[in-house]
């Protein structure tokens, strides 16, 4: 019987050793990271806004950014939860669940890089994650010397209506990683860690040189790349008067993940365009 007890035991603890993680994903950046460390199978339960890849829209949802439902976690029996850094009281919550829960920081490439390295390294993925972040340096590398010294302003979910708020990138998100990293410049400047907000007569001040505009909800909404850049084209700014005013419409250019390197290839096309007029 002994012998029995200590044979099943060992199965078990086989079973466990082969079984991989049950992971929770709890922002789209994480999920798509996880996805391409090639773990999208263990993801038992994401988010609403987890449609990358294509499967995501499939694994169960437990809410949304500022809905997550804890009852839903636990049902979901996690081994593992994924998180952002960015709600506090949440991973407090989880934490107070027994769950164990991983929080990591997606702002600048910096943090990007170290959070698929860090990510990697939790589901033994150590050389893809490798491969991934090699992969943003080597289109880092592919942006330089195409233009340089050009005050490049990047608008966040622009508007028709410039009389609106206008939120842009601040010098802190690896937007500006990438406008230096090119051998340009943010046209905003501030030292702030905030969300920068500003409005026409401020964009005008800082007359860029070059508009990029994220707006990847333009298709659904069906406005035009037309319509959307004419109230900008009137500015009398640098950017106008060149018609060096550009739009982003795929949904990769705002989630801060392995993916940023889709958004280093657009810009990297933009900057060529540029070089050409």
């Amino acid at each position: 019987m002994n012998i029995l007890k200590k044979v099943f035991l060992l199965f078990l603890f086989t079973i466990n050793l082969i079984a991989g993680e049950r992971i929770i994903t709890l922002s789209p950046s994480i999920n798509e990271i996880v996805f391409a460390l090639g773990n999208g199978k263990d993801i038992v339960a994401n988010t609403k806004f987890c449609n990358f890849p294509e499967e995501s829209k499939k694994i169960p949802k437990i809410g949304g950014y500022a809905s997550i439902s804890l009852e839903k976690m636990l049902v979901a029996k996690p081994t593992l939860v994924l998180a952002q850094d960015y709600d506090n009281e949440l991973i407090l919550n989880i934490k107070k669940l027994k769950l164990n829960v991983k929080t990591f920081k997606t702002n600048n490439l910096k943090s990007i890089k170290n959070t698929i390295s860090s990510i990697g390294m939790l589901l033994k993925k150590n050389e893809k994650a490798d491969e991934l972040n090699n992969g943003i340096d080597n289109s880092l590398e592919n942006i330089k010397n195409i233009i340089s010294n050009k005050k490049i302003l990047v608008v966040i979910s622009p508007r028709e209506d410039l009389n609106k708020i206008i939120y842009v990138a601040g010098n802190n998100l690896y937007f500006n990683d990438i406008i230096e990293a090119s051998g340009n410049k943010n046209a905003y400047v501030s030292s702030s860690l905030s969300q920068p907000i500003v409005n026409v007569e401020k964009i005008i001040k800082m007359n860029p040189d070059v508009i990029i505009m994220l707006a990847p909800y333009i298709n659904e909404r069906k406005i035009s790349h037309d319509d959307m850049k004419k109230p900008w084209l009137g500015l009398p700014i640098n950017a106008a008067k060149e018609k060096m005013v550009y739009i982003i419409d795929k949904e990769y250019a705002g989630i801060p993940s392995n993916r940023v390197v889709n958004f280093i290839n657009d810009f990297r096309n933009i900057l060529e365009d540029v070089r050409s007029k």
